[in-house]
């Protein structure tokens, strides 16, 4: 490969994605690395005066400062984006900096949101707190059912926000139909892929607009650096979204973005094999509770949704217990394997009780009718053999008499 020609998109759309998450976006510097650099700088140099009023003008191409571009961040900015199947791409220091900039980015005073129910905990404050105080309506709907989308549209409402899967509960939005509805009505489609990555799921196939990311997640996979991303066409991104993120500063690190380069290149094996081990795990599981929250289960009632606009559920699902916060906690205070963590997307098993932890912030009523309950345990199942898994888990619900 030539030193730019992982950032040629005529080429490398014609690769399949497995060679994409390893060659896409790379640029080799002349010293000829295999591996994409680490540029660890906060500025850069110019050979003349005007060639920095150039640059600032837009007139010449190249770097001017960090916390706009940096060689090692565009590299994965093209990475992303050709796997998502998205014009462009603009990265962030965290999932919520892309969930925060995505929305701020296009929507004001007297503008109207509709968001889907069931999301992850800061996702919930932004759309219930932080929005309305700029003046920024929202209405909050069952994501499950598109009418409910169409039933909400007004003349001022500029975005419709959902998850799917929907972080913990797992429900499915229909894809098609929702973003139907929004260019219907020139709305703008925002879709939190987090759970599945473009591994397993591309919106804009199904007439999304915008995708974000908590890169954190699956794309690193294995817990090591915190990061976001954001992608659109490239009208979206340069003129929408830049210009917020130039002048607001949430910056990918080139560290940390080196760390996501080198996760998605193992992506798509992670991430099926983890899906095929959370089946395993939540087939086990489905004869020792009450209800299991698992698209990937012919039992969840949007199973056949879910197999038609995903290629596997990946491996994060739910479950509820008979007892309450009580028996929940001593279920995970009982596991000697499966780590209790908050996080997902880890290639580690970890677990979680939604209620105390990742969903605390929201008031009580609004977790209620998300179907987050005290009941409710949230699993992420990694590469282990998901025997030991399934072991661990055994000996954890018989250890609570379930």
């Amino acid at each position: 490969m030539k030193r730019r020609t992982g950032q040629n998109r005529d080429i490398t759309r014609t690769w399949r994605p497995a060679t994409q998450a390893i060659r896409g976006g790379t640029a080799r510097s002349e010293f000829g690395e295999t591996s994409e650099a680490l540029f660890l700088t906060s500025g850069y140099a110019y050979d003349c005066a005007a060639d920095a009023a150039a640059r600032f003008a837009g007139e010449q191409v190249g770097m001017t400062y960090s916390r706009l571009q940096n060689p090692t961040v565009e590299m994965l900015e093209h990475r992303i984006a050709l796997l998502e199947g998205a014009e462009a791409c603009r990265s962030m220091a965290t999932g919520m900096a892309a969930m925060t900039a995505v929305l701020l980015c296009q929507l004001q005073t007297g503008d109207h949101l509709v968001a889907g129910r069931a999301a992850f905990g800061s996702c919930r404050w932004l759309t219930d707190t932080l929005l309305p105080k700029f003046g920024i309506e929202v209405t909050i709907v069952d994501a499950r059912d598109p009418q409910q989308f169409a039933d909400a549209v007004k003349p001022n409402t500029k975005v419709f926000f959902f998850e799917t899967p929907a972080n913990p509960t797992m429900d499915v939005v229909d894809l098609k139909a929702v973003c139907d509805i929004a260019r219907k009505h020139g709305i703008v489609s925002v879709v939190d892929n987090a759970f599945a990555t473009p591994a397993l799921q591309r919106p804009l196939e199904f007439g999304a607009d915008v995708t974000a990311y908590s890169a954190t997640k699956m794309m690193d996979g294995q817990g090591r650096v915190l990061a976001g991303a954001v992608c659109g066409t490239e009208d979206f991104i340069n003129n929408t979204l830049l210009p917020f993120t130039r002048n607001t500063g949430p910056t990918l690190s080139a560290f940390n973005a080196w760390v996501v380069l080198k996760g998605l290149e193992t992506l798509d094996l992670r991430i099926h094999r983890q899906s095929e081990n959370a089946m395993k795990v939540g087939a086990f599981i489905e004869k020792r509770v009450p209800r299991v929250l698992h698209p990937g289960l012919p039992s969840h009632p949007q199973h056949n949704l879910a197999m038609s606009q995903m290629d596997a559920c990946g491996p994060i699902f739910a479950f509820e217990v008979e007892g309450g916060r009580k028996q929940a906690h001593g279920l995970l205070d009982a596991l000697a394997l499966i780590d209790i963590s908050n996080n997902i997307g880890d290639s580690r098993s970890l677990m979680t009780h939604p209620s105390s932890t990742t969903h605390s912030g929201v008031a009580e009523d609004k977790r209620i009718e998300m179907g987050v309950t005290e009941n409710l345990l949230r699993l992420n199942v990694g590469l282990e053999d998901p025997q030991d898994v399934i072991d661990d888990l055994d000996q954890a619900l018989r250890a609570v008499g379930l």
